[in-house]
């Protein structure tokens, strides 16, 4: 398994976090609860984590086309919900 790691700076981390849960929901398993929440993709797993600092995000998959897949699914939906703040790409670093 591959992992990687980001952390998207912003006062409204739960409200993303919630955002993307509802979106995804739709189309994938997703569970939320306590500031958490775990997306299921085909191509890998988000996890999610709100603070007063930001989202906090690790993706796991099982290799890297699949990981930079579930990266890319995360980051454009997050910073389609997050326009107001003009957000940057986000710059995610390999873990484990």
């Amino acid at each position: 398994m591959q992992e990687a790691t980001t952390r998207f700076a912003t006062e409204n981390g739960q409200k993303y976090l919630t955002q993307l849960c509802k979106h995804f929901a739709h189309k994938i398993d997703v569970e939320q609860g306590d500031g958490r929440a775990e997306l299921r993709f085909s191509c890998g797993t988000g996890y999610l984590q709100a603070g007063p600092d930001g989202l906090h995000i690790r993706v796991r998959s099982p290799d890297g086309a699949n990981l930079a897949e579930t990266k890319s699914v995360v980051e454009n939906h997050l910073l389609r919900f997050a326009f107001r703040e003009e957000p940057r790409p986000l710059h995610w670093q390999a873990a484990g």
